[in-house]
């Protein structure tokens, strides 16, 4: 693999402290969103379903302006990344390989991720893209972005509908990682087993998968 990119929530950067502080601006126990995203991401909706669940008519994007106006906006910090993090993308760019990072995410988020100054090559988000997976216009603007090969490009998320299926169907290889809940909610399912080159516990695995 020459090229490999990675999803972000759940992926590099746990969920717990975004959907506290959107439990917390929105008014109500952190347990009962958290278990809201846990119900609609069973069902297969988008975890965004969670906050329309408890304010029905939201507009997100005016909200999302509201919490940075109030301070109350997107942070994003050395705490939120999982502990395998920097020494497997330290790892992967010492065998050369092309370090990318590219999930849904803002244009804040954005800043906030090169901010950390991980060792990667580049980072795009969908803010700045322009366009959200599962769209394949997501996966296309990422290869372009950083001149890569489908074939030769490994795309490493946790979300079966918006990492592996897509990425497969753009060209791309794909690893689903058993983390978070969606991550672990479909790691044994047949279909995401059938559409994965590679499931992983853990994304120092990437380093052997690399060297094959």
């Amino acid at each position: 693999m020459e090229t490999i990119v990675f999803d972000v929530g759940e992926t590099l950067t746990r969920d717990d402290r975004y959907w506290a502080s959107w439990a917390d601006w929105l008014g109500v126990p952190r347990h009962t969103l958290s278990a809201l995203v846990g119900a609609v991401v069973a069902k297969g909706y988008d975890n965004a379903e969670a906050v329309r669940l408890l304010r029905p008519g939201i507009d997100l994007e005016a909200e999302y302006g509201a919490r940075e106006a109030a301070g109350f906006g997107e942070s994003l910090d050395e705490t939120d990344l999982y502990d395998d993090v920097r020494p497997a993308l330290s790892a992967l760019r010492s065998l050369g390989a092309r370090v990318v990072i590219a999930g849904n995410q803002t244009r804040r988020a954005g800043e906030l991720l090169r901010s950390l100054e991980l060792p990667v090559d580049l980072v795009v988000t969908s803010g700045e893209l322009g366009v959200a997976k599962p769209d394949p216009r997501f996966f296309a603007g990422v290869l372009e972005t950083c001149g890569a090969v489908p074939a030769e490009t490994l795309y490493v998320g946790d979300h079966p509908d918006n990492d592996v299926y897509p990425a497969r169907r753009a060209g791309l290889r794909t690893a689903h990682l058993r983390r978070g809940p969606w991550g672990f909610l479909w790691a044994e399912d047949p279909d995401v087993l059938a559409a994965a080159d590679w499931s992983i516990d853990s994304l120092t695995e990437l380093v052997d998968i690399v060297k094959a």
